[in-house]
């Protein structure tokens, strides 16, 4: 990590309190903190390594709420979205093995970096309920992969449905086992990979998964207890709940039968909320990772606005990277204005700070990090981006913030830095082979799709 790091001449856009634009700015960044940030250039050290900024923007990383590990590689497969949730559920319980689920964090974190989201929150898994939680091989790789990669990540592990039964297949070289999954089991798994990852990394943390149950399914023993020894493990390990894919009178019913929200609770899609369900995150701080790109917001609406307005911390996911969507935060904030100005046939509703918020300091909220991250400030955490404005897409130079939430893509990010040390310079990866990354997905995914084909 470079010691001191100092970003000059850009447009700083720093979504702190006062939503403060610098025209000509400077950030300092001294052993991965923003130790000043303002007009004038602050005095330094002969050792401070210098970036240019001109005809760029300087703004927080993006923060992605919502997305699946496992999906990177499963891209394109399938005619639609019913045959790629099927495949993907015979992929994820019968074809990978350790090298898949690294090959494809590293991937996965690559697109990241290209994209300028600095933290994300991603479930392991995902498709039809299927969590690799029967044994740590799996998740370990995958953090593993992300602590060489340099981005922030919250990772979500938990357990299957008890009510569905499930059969995993573990490759060792030629040869593989069959295992039947316990739910009760993963679950102590679970707590295995948050022992194991607590204070190991300041970029990486673990978090706790649980299917999202209906009103009918809590009703169901096993599911109940499951559910309740999910919430003791959360709280005696102090990590929040989050779960995929609440919708219509969900939030409520778990909020009744188990009290299982609180402040650090994240609940993605939320669609087709009720009084009641409203009422609950209200109450309990419990945070919304919205999807507008999401298959979820074709099925139904999420009411972003309306609970933003009720004072709900609404954020912005993708749901990435798969079936038809990718990591580009800016393209999600494009699209959650359509989603919602369409509705309201108002396009005035979520303008652009709004929707840079949501994609920067209310994602850190949503995952409890805005002490941290989201904003630049001094004493925070420097995961900043550099977005070159000078493209013909994003001219002429008025209303940075417009420009961002409006027009740009991920490809527009030039610079990508995390705690201070520089990911991406120039659209190209300081210290990763680019190419070694995606040959070594290649090797994964040709090896995936061998075993599919032979199940």
């Amino acid at each position: 990590m470079t010691k001191s790091l100092l970003i000059t001449n850009g447009v700083v856009v720093t979504m702190d309190r006062d939503r403060r634009i610098l025209e000509r700015g400077h950030v300092l960044i001294e052993n991965g903190r923003i130790t000043s940030i303002g007009d004038r250039l602050p005095e330094t050290g002969e050792a401070v390594e210098c970036i240019d900024a001109a005809r760029m923007v300087v703004m927080p990383g993006l923060v992605d709420t919502h997305a699946h590990a496992g999906h990177m590689l499963i891209k394109g497969l399938g005619s639609d979205s019913d045959q790629w949730m099927d495949i993907a559920g015979q992929i994820y319980a019968r074809a990978t093995d350790v090298e898949f689920w690294a090959a494809e964090a590293s991937l996965s974190a690559f697109e990241r970096i290209r994209c300028g989201t600095t933290t994300a929150a991603l479930l392991f898994g995902g498709g039809p309920d299927i969590m690799r939680t029967e044994a740590p091989e799996a998740a370990q790789a995958h953090l593993a992969a992300l602590a060489g990669m340099g981005l922030r990540e919250v990772l979500a592990v938990g357990p299957n449905r008890p009510t569905v039964p499930h059969m995993y297949r573990s490759y060792t070289n030629r040869s593989y086992t069959d295992t039947v999954v316990n739910p009760v089991h993963q679950l102590s798994v679970c707590a295995e990979l948050i022992d194991a990852w607590a204070g190991r990394d300041d970029r990486l943390r673990v978090a706790l998964s649980l299917p999202v149950f209906n009103v009918q399914e809590l009703e169901d023993g096993a599911v109940y207890d499951l559910s309740r020894q999910a919430l003791e493990l959360a709280r005696e390990k102090d990590v929040p709940i989050i779960q995929d894919g609440h919708r219509e009178g969900s939030i409520a019913a778990n909020a009744a039968r188990l009290d299982l929200f609180d402040h650090r609770s994240l609940l993605a899609h939320c669609i087709e909320l009720t009084e009641e369900d409203i009422a609950v995150l209200k109450r309990t701080g419990a945070k919304v990772a919205h999807n507008p790109s999401a298959l979820m917001s074709v099925f139904g609406r999420c009411p972003a606005p309306e609970l933003m307005a009720a004072g709900v911390t609404v954020s912005l996911g993708t749901d990435a990277a798969a079936p038809d969507r990718s990591f580009d935060m800016f393209r999600n904030m494009f699209q959650a204005h359509r989603y919602h100005a369409r509705h309201f046939e108002d396009d005035g509703v979520l303008p652009p700070t709004q929707l840079l918020e949501m994609a920067t300091i209310e994602g850190a909220r949503a995952l409890s990090m805005d002490k941290e991250i989201g904003s630049l400030e001094v004493g925070k955490r420097a995961d900043v981006i550099l977005v070159n404005m000078r493209q013909p897409h994003l001219w002429p130079p008025a209303n940075p913030v417009q420009r961002l939430a409006r027009f740009a893509n991920g490809a527009d990010v030039d610079t990508t830095i995390v705690g201070g040390q520089i990911l991406m310079r120039s659209r190209r990866l300081v210290h990763l082979d680019e190419g070694a990354i995606l040959d070594r997905a290649e090797r994964a995914f040709h090896q995936m799709m061998e075993r599919i084909n032979l199940v």
